[in-house]
């Protein structure tokens, strides 16, 4: 793959073959991906310390109060992403892929060491909430410019037969990051005593995370400059809406139930196991890190077989799956055995990675080159905060009101319904020049 040439205008190279056609070399892939692998390795370990984020940050006497407090800010940091993806899409369609994908990384890096240098509820009292508060909205601002943006710099500069497969990296640095995130949280959990995680040992996850950002920003800087796009009069956002509001309205109802599913299987699940069944976080960890391997390689082999037989099949498939088999995996994760547990999880990623795989290239490809930044950016943020954001949230709110600790699984089988249905209007993509 590191000898993919370039078939679409207006890519970027730093490379060519002995012909002089431009490729998409490894270390242009490498800078398309690692910026994904940062953002969401600090969202992952956010979301797998919320306990503790809810000890010292937001000290209730109720605890499902503080769980609901930490989730609120996790969800707040995805409602941020439309304005992100506004943003840095205005960027990506105005002055360039490499402008945008360099500004979010930036951001992400400076948002995430700070957030391990936060004083605890205990030191400054709930100024120590809001500091927390304002950092995820500055990281939600940043992921919302860079997924999309990667996906789109990454298309534009893949081989038709293999774009789908190349568009996928961006997935593979979003579950890299997750399981980074599960695995350095695991190492942490393993190597100290729950005092001491709970005093200082959380922070060095986000302190870490300075390491993979400057590696990013150092990457993409090396990066070519791209082509910046011809000028126009109007808004990116204005023309996106114009000419696509259609098919931006259609992605976002699908990315709203990939969302769900997505954060409540590796998100959510980790503090779910810990509270219904009583497994210790370490355990609950290492079952969410093997997953996240699963979903890396499978995202990847869904990604390569839309490029062969087409991105609509399984993405229908995929949120097909998720209606039938939800309950018989939530079954397995309420076993009570670690075993079990594990088989529900490498179900539920399995099932994620059927549509997950290919959905970023089938958005990419939805898209005009002139606003193709935002209106994909716009569909997968409105889509992940509406439904990813919000998922733990209503999960403890479900847990709570109706004291089923199977709940949430209705939940997503509602929302594979939904998807399947929203999903079977999309028109096929596989094979189509980009511009």
């Amino acid at each position: 793959m590191s000898s993919i040439t370039r078939t679409d205008a207006g890519g970027v190279s730093d490379g060519a073959t002995p012909q002089g056609v431009p490729v998409l070399s490894r270390r242009l892939m490498a800078a398309g991906m690692l910026g994904n692998v940062l953002e969401w390795y600090d969202f992952a370990v956010y979301g797998f310390l919320a306990s503790i984020f809810a000890r010292n940050f937001f000290p209730e006497n109720s605890p499902t109060a503080a769980m609901l407090s930490v989730f609120g800010v996790f969800a707040a940091s995805f409602l941020m992403r439309p304005l992100g993806s506004v943003l840095f899409g205005h960027i990506g369609d105005r002055l360039g892929r490499r402008a945008a994908l360099m500004s979010s990384a930036a951001l992400m890096s400076i948002s995430t060491f700070c957030v391990g240098l936060l004083p605890t509820y205990e030191t400054a009292g709930v100024f120590s909430a809001v500091l927390l508060l304002m950092l995820r909205l500055a990281q939600g601002l940043s992921v919302g410019g860079e997924y999309m943006t990667s996906a789109v710099f990454l298309a534009e500069n893949a081989q038709v037969r293999w774009r789908g497969a190349v568009t996928s990296l961006v997935i593979v640095g979003c579950n890299g990051g997750m399981l980074l995130g599960s695995a350095v949280g695991a190492l942490v959990s393993g190597l100290m005593s729950a005092d001491d995680l709970a005093a200082w040992g959380w922070r060095i996850p986000f302190l870490l995370g300075c390491l993979l950002g400057g590696f990013a920003l150092v990457l993409r800087r090396t990066v070519a400059r791209d082509v910046k796009p011809v000028h126009r009069p109007s808004l990116p956002v204005v023309e996106a809406f114009r000419e696509n509001g259609g098919g931006i309205l259609r992605a976002t109802l699908i990315n709203i139930v990939l969302g769900i599913a997505y954060y409540l299987s590796f998100v959510y699940l980790t503090t779910w196991l810990q509270q219904v069944d009583h497994f210790t976080p370490h355990v609950a960890l290492e079952l969410n890190a093997v997953s996240m391997a699963v979903v890396m390689a499978a995202c990847l082999g869904f990604a390569a077989l839309s490029d062969r037989i087409g991105r609509k099949p399984l993405i229908v498939g995929g949120f097909l799956c998720l209606a039938v088999f939800t309950w018989p995996l939530f079954l397995l994760l309420h076993s009570g055995s670690a075993g079990l547990a594990l088989l529900g999880q490498l179900g539920f990623a399995v099932i994620v990675s059927i549509y997950g795989g290919p959905i970023a290239v089938a958005l990419v490809e939805m898209f005009p080159r002139h606003t193709r930044c935002t209106a994909v950016g716009l569909s997968w943020n409105l889509g992940l905060g509406l439904g990813g954001g919000t998922a733990p949230m209503v999960a403890v709110l479900l847990v709570s009101l109706t004291g089923d600790a199977m709940a949430p699984a209705f939940y997503m089988i509602a929302g594979g319904v939904v998807a399947f249905l929203a999903a079977l209007g999309l028109k096929e993509t596989r094979g189509q020049p980009l511009d």
